[in-house]
């Protein structure tokens, strides 16, 4: 159960309000005390005091000055009793069904006034009139409105011996009016109050949704840094690994050379695992966050084809255009590309292979082009054009960052990978 805070209030309120909070919580679990309540009140306040005097227990000037007397009929006391009941007892279900109570109530109101007898537990028409205005639907209020104002003409042309008509119809009808009023205020306000926790439960959702969304992302961009990460390093090491090995018998010193790279290799793919994960973890150091290093950009690919070129692969790379221009997430999304197309190109055209590698701006468009020449022996490669793994998918997902967008298809017996990015769709130019 939510629970409000009265701490700012003065003491009197505060504990008001906490005594309405929990009688509200008690009224959700057992309705029908609340109800049982209301109708005992009523019969001790205003039956009770008519039938002792019906029955002489109490006297005093009984209904009042002498001319009320007259203008309203004794009757006896079964009879008040039974009208009695027929007032009070429907408030029992004013709350369940409370059009029910009223057209009850009120139909015992217009008899009752009809044989002209006049009851204190008259005040129940006002109650059960205030619990349609709070419980039951709007449509019902301008038929139960024009059933009070009838009921109430009779009462007002009954007493017009006693007081005169207008004076008796202001009263009731102000009366009657507040009840209304009354009602119509209090479910106002708690249409008010629903409706502002409706929209905090709302509010609380959409929040957990974004933190979804939001890990869901960060997820998607981790798995694609690593898989770039492992994928590239982990089959360049291969194919050092497999040139070593074929090397080693004939030209020790060239498998001597393959095992330096392939710990450079390792330790450069550590470190950058390192840097991505990093940002995983909570900051452990007294600075608080964790120790980055900077992402690669445009002038980290050389060092890429060195790398390739190392591992057999024969790497022709040319730019053009103002690529020094651009920002760093763009540099850093291109060079994720190019990393994955030479990985693919390493995997599957094997060293000794060629690949053309061009970046090209103009104006607002770059463009990306590998393409390699194929493996020496075709056969070599069974299966590449229907190939689209995590890799493809990872350049299409960072190229539509940029309103871009990747093609790859076999090119002669190579394979060429064309990704194309539209500078101004995310401030790519610097």
């Amino acid at each position: 159960m939510a629970t409000e805070d009265f701490s700012g209030m003065g003491p009197l309120v505060a504990r008001l309000g906490r005594a309405g909070q929990r009688l509200r919580h008690a009224d959700r679990v057992r309705p029908w005390v609340l109800d049982t309540a209301v109708v005992v009140l009523v019969a001790v306040v205003f039956c009770l005091p008519d039938l002792l005097h019906a029955a002489g227990v109490i006297g005093g000037d009984g209904d009042g000055p002498r001319r009320f007397r007259v203008a309203f009929t004794q009757i006896p006391v079964a009879l008040m009793l039974v009208l009695q009941a027929g007032l009070v007892l429907p408030l029992l279900w004013r709350r369940r069904a409370p059009a029910a109570a009223f057209g009850t109530v009120t139909a015992v109101f217009v008899l009752q006034w009809a044989i002209g007898a006049a009851l204190r537990a008259d005040v129940a028409l006002f109650i059960a009139l205030y619990s349609l205005t709070l419980h039951g639907r709007l449509a019902q209020l301008p038929w139960a409105c024009a059933a009070t104002a009838g009921a109430l003409g009779l009462v007002a042309a009954r007493s017009s011996v006693a007081v005169s008509v207008w004076d008796a119809l202001f009263f009731l009808l102000s009366t009657a009016t507040a009840a209304l009023a009354l009602g119509m205020v209090i479910r106002i306000r708690r249409a008010q109050l629903a409706a502002l926790r409706d929209r905090a439960a709302r509010l609380e959702i959409e929040r957990d949704q974004r933190d979804r969304l939001a890990v869901a992302a960060e997820r998607t961009r981790v798995a694609r840094e690593m898989h770039d990460i492992v994928g590239h390093n982990l089959s360049v090491i291969i194919t050092l690994a497999d040139a070593g090995a074929y090397a080693t018998a004939a030209a020790p010193e060239r498998g001597k050379e393959a095992l330096h790279l392939i710990g450079d290799t390792g330790r450069q793919a550590l470190g950058e695992l390192r840097r991505v994960l990093g940002v995983l973890r909570e900051p452990d150091g007294p600075s608080g966050a964790p120790a980055l290093s900077p992402q690669p950009a445009l002038t980290d690919i050389g060092a890429l084809c060195e790398a390739l070129r190392a591992a057999g692969l024969e790497v022709v790379y040319r730019t053009a255009g103002g690529v020094d221009a651009l920002d760093s997430g763009v540099q850093l999304t291109v060079y994720r590309i190019v990393q994955e197309a030479l990985t693919n190109a390493l995997k599957h055209a094997g060293a000794g292979a060629r690949v053309n590698l061009a970046i090209l701006v103009e104006d607002t468009r770059l463009t990306i082009t590998v393409q390699d020449s194929g493996p020496p022996a075709p056969a070599a490669c069974p299966g590449r054009v229907n190939e689209e793994g995590h890799g493809l998918m990872g350049m299409r997902e960072r190229a539509a960052l940029y309103g871009g967008y990747v093609s790859a298809g076999p090119a002669g017996a190579g394979w060429t990978v064309r990704a194309t990015l539209e500078l101004t769709s995310a401030g790519g130019v610097r």
